[in-house]
């Protein structure tokens, strides 16, 4: 396919893409029907239907990519009705693309153009999660910090912060620290906290929070005190995502998220170099 076929096509399928008020990207099926090659409705939707086929399979909700709508035409007497439509997500159209039939060169460019798109997506998408992951583990940092400055404060040293963690992490997990660190494989110089998943980061952090704010508004003066607060919120905290089916402890470890924060921060560098570069 030359290169002007290739900018002349990209450009006529982003001219067609629309997105919803709440931003995400869609194709309406009429349109992309035309931007494919096919003059017949009934043909295309022959395709879309091995599509939604593919969607399932693949274990994703059809209706969260294949949206029924409807559309106001015009009829040569100047009048209009309705007729119907779909509302297609990036993964619609890649899944359409691919059922359909490839000797069409509109296929063979949608069918490139599409998995390019997903793969974007999918890369932008994974690292909001890697940053999410990366600023979930810093709050916490600062809040044990706080937590070990309150403990200084109010029991006159700070040696017992160590003991009031490992009992809280007790409480969420069920198992003590170095029982979570063998489970998860984690070096025994290494903070365990480096290796939970997200939804653990903010678990830990939300129980510390509140034992912060106990400790101070009850003036609690011990570590049996404090340890108290601490083992009852995260018991707290256990009990709530053990009710959304969430169990801590049997939960995979995440990556170290040092490398994640090295990962990020390379690829943000690259970015500033050559923009171009970025869904390489």
């Amino acid at each position: 396919m030359k290169s002007e076929q290739v900018h002349a096509l990209t450009t006529h399928f982003e001219a067609h893409a629309q997105r919803t008020e709440s931003g995400v990207e869609f194709w309406l099926a009429r349109d992309l029907q035309h931007l494919l090659g096919y003059s017949k409705w009934d043909n295309f939707l022959n395709v879309v239907t091995k599509a939604k086929t593919a969607c399932e399979v693949s274990g994703h909700a059809v209706a969260d990519h294949f949206a029924d709508v409807g559309k106001m035409v015009d009829l040569g007497s100047g009048s209009q009705r309705e007729v119907d439509d779909l509302m297609l997500t990036r993964f619609a159209c890649y899944l359409i693309a691919q059922n359909g039939d490839p000797k069409k060169h509109e296929i063979a460019f949608a069918q490139t153009y599409f998995a390019v798109q997903t793969r974007r997506a999918e890369l932008i998408e994974q690292r909001l999660l890697d940053a999410e992951r990366v600023t979930a583990r810093k709050k916490l940092i600062l809040t044990e910090k706080e937590l070990s400055h309150v403990i200084f404060e109010q029991t006159g040293g700070n040696q017992d912060f160590a003991l009031i963690r490992s009992k809280g992490d007790h409480a969420l997990f069920g198992k003590s620290t170095q029982a979570m660190k063998a489970q998860w494989q984690i070096p025994d110089n290494r903070p365990l906290a480096d290796f939970a998943p997200t939804i653990i980061l903010k678990a830990k952090d939300f129980a510390a929070e509140i034992t912060i704010f106990n400790a101070r508004e009850h003036q609690l003066n011990s570590e049996r005190a404090i340890s108290s607060e601490h083992i009852t919120n995260n018991e707290a905290v256990r009990k709530t995502l053990l009710e959304r089916g969430i169990r801590p402890e049997v939960l995979p470890p995440a990556e170290d998220v040092k490398k994640v924060e090295r990962r990020l921060s390379a690829e943000e560098k690259k970015s500033l170099k050559n923009p171009d570069a970025l869904d390489s």
